[in-house]
């Protein structure tokens, strides 16, 4: 049976290991009688909260709204619905705008910001997935803070996400985040929307995402708002699904972050697995595999120590593959011990095989990934190569 995600143990942000938190633009922008202009001292005490976290050892994503709302200021729009390429031009105004106060924030706390800027193909695509999963990574190993958006100047209404609920929860199960955080305009998960009725009760954690769940959710509260609570819960369910806990808080209140471990109200929904757990089910189950590595019997036991597959261990490259895809990983003896993601296109991997990972910009002339296989990206087959073992030992 699955681990718990660390995580929901205790239910406190400040316990993640890698959090995302998502802002929407109503929290960041304001609306009435100044509509369009930058809450800053909401965003301060924001960056404070992000600015502990880090210092606890957090790493920290955040997703952001905002670009349409600050844009539509800046070139004086009639509020109400925008038409696309409206929508398109605020953003493209919005965006610099969003990224300067986002990095100006962070910088005032020692933060280096970093935007990424993402559209639905960079999360479905498999190789563009893999790029942007990487970006992440490198930019949290050193020490920055992605700041993300959907990239609404160039996204049309048959490509977008439509709200960033769902695209926080898919750049959650990217980064392999262990906790989502939506902050919204509610305190999290009511019986019934409870604007329209007063008898509606709080639920302070959803441990399994029920059809009665999903019958609670209600609609967009806000001009600036495209989501609402079926969005929320429709992103609850990507991120736990990929081992990823999530918390709707309300963001209404200054430094929100801290304010959820110092007791406010939220709704936690609790994931039943760890993020390596479930992105590696996912790759033994849910991927057709498109190609084979055959591996020697030292990549076997490094790979049954918990090491990612190097060049040099591969002895064999078989079928038409392109990186990102799912690939089969067999012993010399013919037994399938694991399934992957494969960080190089076929002929890449042949011409890199029996060779050491610093060998690899010469042959291909570019410095690709060292691992042919990251162990991250590697779901093994613990009985072949415990199989594996007792017949190398037997041999000795």
């Amino acid at each position: 049976m699955a681990s718990l995600n660390p995580v929901v143990a205790d239910r406190r942000v400040g316990a993640a290991r890698r959090l995302v938190v998502k802002v929407g633009s109503a929290l960041l922008v304001e609306n009435g009688a100044g509509a369009g202009r930058l809450r800053r001292e909401w965003l301060a005490s924001l960056a404070d909260d992000i600015a502990a976290l880090t210092r606890g050892g957090t790493e920290v994503i955040v997703v952001s709204s905002g670009a349409i709302a600050l844009g539509r200021g800046v070139l004086k729009l009639p509020r109400g619905a925008l038409k696309l390429e409206q929508a398109q031009a605020a953003a493209s105004v919005g965006q610099i705008a969003l990224a300067r106060a986002w990095s100006e924030a962070l910088a005032q706390r020692g933060l280096v910001a970093a935007q990424v800027l993402l559209t639905l193909g960079d999360t479905e695509e498999r190789r563009r997935y893999l790029n942007a999963r990487s970006t992440l990574a490198t930019l949290l190993r050193l020490g920055a803070v992605p700041v993300i958006n959907e990239n609404d100047a160039v996204a049309t209404s048959e490509i977008r996400y439509g709200d960033n609920d769902r695209l926080a929860a898919r750049v959650a199960t990217m980064a392999s985040a262990d906790l989502l955080v939506l902050l919204s305009d509610i305190d999290g998960l009511y019986t019934a929307p409870p604007a329209h009725d007063p008898a509606a009760r709080h639920i302070p954690v959803v441990e399994r995402i029920t059809p009665e769940i999903e019958a609670m959710a209600g609609a967009a509260a806000s001009e600036f708002s495209r989501g609402g609570m079926k969005t929320k819960i429709d992103a609850a369910r990507i991120a736990v699904s990929a081992g990823t806990a999530m918390v709707i808080a309300s963001g209404k209140t200054l430094a929100p972050l801290s304010a959820i471990d110092r007791g406010a109200r939220f709704t936690w929904f609790d994931a039943h697995a760890t993020p390596t757990q479930a992105r590696k089910t996912w790759i033994a189950g849910s991927l057709d595999t498109h190609g084979t590595l055959t591996v020697d019997a030292g990549a076997v036991a490094a790979l049954a120590a918990g090491r990612s597959l190097l060049p040099a261990g591969v002895v064999a490259v078989d079928g038409s593959f392109s990186r990102g895809d799912a690939v089969r990983v067999m012993s010399e003896t013919g037994r399938e011990i694991g399934r992957g993601l494969v960080a190089y296109d076929a002929d890449q991997a042949a011409s890199i095989m029996r060779h050491s990972s610093h060998e690899i910009a010469e042959l291909l002339g570019f410095a690709g990934r060292a691992e042919m296989i990251h162990r991250d990206d590697l779901a093994l087959d613990d009985v072949a190569l415990a199989a594996l073992g007792t017949a190398a030992a037997l041999e000795i």
